[in-house]
């Protein structure tokens, strides 16, 4: 089974070689026409010097072609990925956007033309020559129509000699073959610009990953955690109060609609075929009393202060407050249970702060335990730390604080643009856990 691989990759590169060969064949026939002009005389057809002279003009013509085509660069890479068995991934994508990029493209081209030149000459011309020598001892007829030097041979050599010219066609082929596998992953590989605009594609593939992801973990995840709860206090007094369940299951009918709603939002951009990255609809700080209501529905008493004015805000900073505030309130359906929870919004000075405070439970709410987490409070950081804020939580004085900053002034350069993507700025993330 190996010596049929290693067969056929001798047989591909061979492919290879011949097909340099063709490609060269245009400017050699371009250099036969223009040499000529300078060299009084010269002919190609029937002149050898003549013809070496063209083949060595030709290769600047190819260089040349080289750097001014990009699109040869991805060309040649599937040649040698289907022909050479170089591994696909040692090689570069896409064309040669970049001068260095397009010398080294350029230098492969030539590289590749004149070993395929080279083996092409060969491949037509020495095999004919070989079958003559080796038949030259037993025709008489082919030995008067011979050069004189030939016919000179002993018999024995004349075969030897051709065996010798086969072998020294494989020979070659072999060697030009590898050695043009060699030079493909450094002439056609990656440049160090290719490779750093391949990490910034991974990047912000990964940054809108990232986004979808907090979102539909901010958005179902509460209204899952509150769900849980208004259906367990509807269990308890479907019997005793059938009229506060009528209304625990009216809260959760809105409650699901609405996270439905934003679960088909998210879903419709992650099936986006364009690559583009629009702006993430989200609701914003002007429905954030709609939250607040879902979640007292819950069961959790919410006594909310707002100072300064909440609307008119920057879109991208409303809606990350919202996220923010809507996780805050999650984790404390999560883990916490119905207890009181004040939250506190303020606008001076150019940012936004918020403030959510509840007591820290004794024990956790009723329900399975959950396993896992982190990841709100990570995703609340991010948020923050793409808008140049800051965000922080923990335990302080027998009650979990959450605290975030957000600035209302333009982001430029470490911040978020209104896609919510954007590079890092500052950061002070609270504890990796969830509970609050």
């Amino acid at each position: 089974m190996k010596g049929h691989v290693r067969l056929r990759l001798r047989g591909g590169r061979w492919v290879h070689l011949i097909l340099g060969g063709a490609l060269l064949m245009p400017f050699y026939l371009l250099a036969s026409v223009v040499l000529p002009l300078f060299w009084p005389g010269a002919d190609p057809l029937r002149h050898v010097p003549v013809q070496f002279t063209a083949f060595g003009c030709a290769l600047p013509l190819a260089a040349v072609a080289g750097l001014l085509f990009p699109l040869l660069r991805p060309l040649e890479v599937a040649a040698v990925r289907s022909l050479c068995g170089v591994p696909g991934e040692r090689l570069a994508d896409g064309p040669a956007l970049t001068w260095a990029a397009r010398r080294r493209s350029a230098l492969w081209f030539v590289a590749h033309l004149a070993a395929g030149g080279v083996v092409s000459g060969m491949t037509l011309s020495a095999p004919p020559a070989a079958m003559v020598l080796l038949v030259l001892p037993f025709s008489a007829p082919l030995r008067d129509s011979v050069p004189a030097w030939t016919r000179e041979l002993p018999g024995v050599l004349g075969p030897l000699a051709g065996l010798g010219l086969l072998g020294l066609v494989l020979g070659t082929t072999w060697a030009a073959g590898a050695l043009l596998a060699r030079c493909a992953p450094p002439l056609l590989g990656p440049t160090p610009a290719d490779r750093l605009a391949a990490a910034e594609r991974r990047a912000a593939d990964l940054a809108s990953r990232n986004r979808l992801a907090r979102e539909l973990h901010d958005s179902v995840g509460h209204a899952l955690s509150a769900v849980t709860l208004q259906a367990s206090a509807a269990r308890r007094v479907l019997d005793a109060d059938p009229e506060f369940a009528r209304r625990a299951l009216a809260a959760i009918e809105d409650t699901t609609r609405a996270a439905v709603a934003e679960l088909d939002t998210v879903l419709g951009l992650l099936r986006e075929e364009d690559g583009s990255d629009p702006a993430l609809p989200a609701p914003t700080l002007d429905t954030l009393e709609e939250l607040l209501e879902r979640t007292r529905a819950a069961g959790v008493p919410v006594e909310a202060a707002v100072r300064g004015r909440c609307t008119g805000l920057p879109p991208v900073v409303s809606r990350e407050a919202y996220r923010i505030v809507q996780e805050g309130l999650g984790n404390v359906l999560r883990h916490a249970g119905p207890v009181p929870v004040r939250l506190q919004l303020c606008v001076e000075n150019g940012e936004l702060t918020l403030r959510m405070e509840n007591p820290l439970p004794g024990t956790a709410p009723e329900g399975a335990p959950r396993t896992g987490g982190g990841r709100g409070l990570r995703g609340i950081a991010e948020r923050a730390r793409l808008l140049g804020g800051e965000a922080a939580a923990g335990p302080r004085d027998g009650t979990w604080r959450l605290t975030a900053r957000l600035p209302l002034a333009e982001q430029t350069d470490d911040t978020t643009d209104d896609t919510g993507n954007g590079r890092p700025g500052r950061r002070r993330a609270g504890p990796e856990g969830d509970a609050p």
